[in-house]
């Protein structure tokens, strides 16, 4: 993956060079705003800008500040399946940075943020290197996606 100094808030969307593959880790850095309401981070088979343009989709994380969840899922054939919420913590705050890493295991993605254990989600997509797109976007200032 290209590593990418960003300070826009426009979000952020990169090519997973080659697709995602086990032992691959995604790196997202950045400033969450003063009065967040969400933040996404997507991993695609293809970019896209509007609802509903990513294709399939193996991971989705939804952050949500009000409800201090993070709500996982994936998309496969346009079709949306259960999600997943079980957190043992909510690691985001206002106006704090974060490093969120993304590891991409033979089973499972497995969450870091700021070097501690969030959580974890099983792949239901294959094959994995078809995932060739990242994007996070929301209420953050990004400062650097690898």
């Amino acid at each position: 993956m290209e590593e990418k100094d960003t300070n826009d808030n426009e979000g952020y969307t990169g090519e997973i060079k080659g697709g995602l593959r086990p032992s691959m880790k995604l790196v997202v850095m950045g400033i969450v705003n003063k009065k967040p309401q969400s933040m996404e981070v997507l991993v695609s088979s293809q970019p896209g800008d509007e609802e509903g343009a990513e294709g399939d989709v193996g991971l989705q994380l939804k952050i949500s500040f009000k409800e201090k969840a993070i709500q996982r899922n994936a998309r496969l054939d346009g079709k949306w399946g259960p999600a997943e919420n079980t957190l043992s913590y909510f690691p985001f705050a206002s106006g704090e940075s974060f490093k969120m890493e993304i590891v991409c295991e033979h089973q499972q993605f497995r969450i870091l943020v700021d070097g501690q254990p969030l959580c974890g989600f099983s792949h239901r997509f294959s094959p994995l290197a078809s995932l060739t797109s990242l994007r996070v976007f929301g209420d953050l200032q990004l400062t650097k996606v690898a």
